[in-house]
């Protein structure tokens, strides 16, 4: 809650000992002018969870990491493109799909069970790719590869990631799905891809989205805050970058300039089919036309994403993506998608709109930085929770349970 609901408050407080409102006429006016519903349990700065079990829900640890990660920490990993509008539709979008609960179905026992290429995880909620997690905590992938395991979830490691695809796979004890930037040299997206299906990757995840630099304004101007000298770590040039992740190492970097791919086309996709046997996954994706060329291009798999609202502003949500992708697909490949999922009802919706899985990023970075693996174990945790007692809550015993009949638009 912002100042001015905390002054409201404390005006409140005033008002309720003073004299001059025996007959509570001027305190009936000022709870008139109080949001609806009013917030009486307010998130403050002052009073950070210290544990993960304290914790009520994922935004709780978000608070842990404002106050502190380093300024430009936290802008790299809570900015999104220019104004803003998509990052911000990720979420209030959600509010334009409305759950219809039945009743009278017995839901004693729940099984959140996710079955996907033949195997079977224990919930649909999977870890998406994000990079460079040792900014947030010195066991980075590792501690959420880690944690991916005391769940049973699936886990997507980046090519950008501070671990290697071995050991990742070797922290979650089973196969990790390997996220492959294209990049600008074609050798190199080869070499990263052969890499991740010798090592057993259960699948590679091609990132169509990232085409142009972007304006990602809150890291830049929370890079202004921060007192550090960064030259260390961030070198001018990507290759410079990326010589530093473990996944590049022993790839000839001469003639890289960047991961994005300015002139990436489906032909991309056929070659790369042509030179690994591991599924392949397109990620990325936001409307019928492109989901119908994915199907038609034989790839195993569609990730509906916008990058979380980190690559482009045009403030098309996942969720209202969604939809159309999945009657476009008509079953013939899984969907999963992300960006912007924080609860348990984001998830269930999306579910029952056909998704096979939804995949989160930043809730499960903030409780790595937060408390290690530990905080990643509660973030998912806690989403499993909710995730359960919004299927009850449906009359939805299993996955199976969530159909489109369940969900409509506002």
């Amino acid at each position: 809650m912002g100042g001015d609901a905390l002054n409201r408050r404390r005006f409140l407080n005033f008002l309720a000992a003073s004299p001059l409102l025996a007959s509570g006429e001027a305190l009936a006016q000022e709870l008139q002018r109080l949001p609806d519903p009013s917030v009486w349990g307010p998130r403050t700065f002052d009073k950070l969870i210290t544990s993960p079990r304290e914790a009520l829900d994922v935004f709780d640890f978000e608070l842990v990491a404002h106050k502190n990660l380093p300024p430009a920490h936290f802008g790299y990993m809570a900015s999104g493109v220019d104004d803003e509008v998509t990052l911000r539709a990720n979420r209030e979008d959600f509010q334009k799909f409305q759950l219809r609960p039945r009743r009278l179905v017995d839901v004693g026992k729940i099984d959140t069970r996710m079955e996907l290429f033949g195997e079977t995880y224990g919930s649909p909620i999977v870890i998406a790719p994000t990079g460079s997690n040792r900014a947030f905590h010195e066991d980075g992938e590792l501690a959420v590869s880690r944690a991916a395991k005391a769940g049973n979830h699936l886990s997507m490691l980046s090519t950008v990631a501070t671990a290697s695809i071995e050991d990742a796979i070797a922290a979650r004890g089973r196969p990790v799905w390997f996220q492959l930037y294209p990049s600008d040299k074609w050798e190199v997206a080869e070499a990263l891809a052969k890499r991740a299906e010798k090592a057993g990757a259960g699948a590679i995840v091609i990132t169509v989205d990232v085409l142009a630099r972007q304006n990602w304004e809150t890291l830049y101007r929370l890079m202004r805050q921060d007192t550090r000298d960064c030259s260390a770590c961030h070198q001018r040039s990507m290759q410079s970058f990326v010589q530093r992740k473990p996944n590049f190492d022993g790839i000839d970097l001469v003639g890289f300039n960047t991961t994005a791919h300015s002139t990436l086309t489906w032909e991309f996709v056929k070659r790369l089919r042509g030179t690994v046997k591991t599924r392949l996954l397109v990620k990325g994706l936001i409307t019928t036309e492109d989901a119908k060329l994915a199907v038609d291009n034989g790839l195993d798999g569609i990730v509906v994403s916008n990058h979380g609202g980190r690559v482009d502003d045009s403030g098309r949500s996942t969720i209202d993506a969604l939809p159309e992708i999945v009657e476009a697909v008509g079953g013939r490949l899984p969907v999963i998608v992300d960006s912007g999922f924080r609860r348990g009802t984001d998830i269930v919706k999306a579910l029952a709109m056909g998704a096979r899985a939804v995949a989160i990023g930043r809730p499960y970075l903030w409780g790595l930085w937060a408390f290690g693996q530990p905080g990643v174990e509660r973030v998912l945790g806690l989403l499993q929770g909710e995730l359960r007692a919004v299927m009850m809550q449906m009359g939805a015993p299993s996955l199976q349970d969530l159909t489109p009949a369940l969900v409509r638009r506002a």
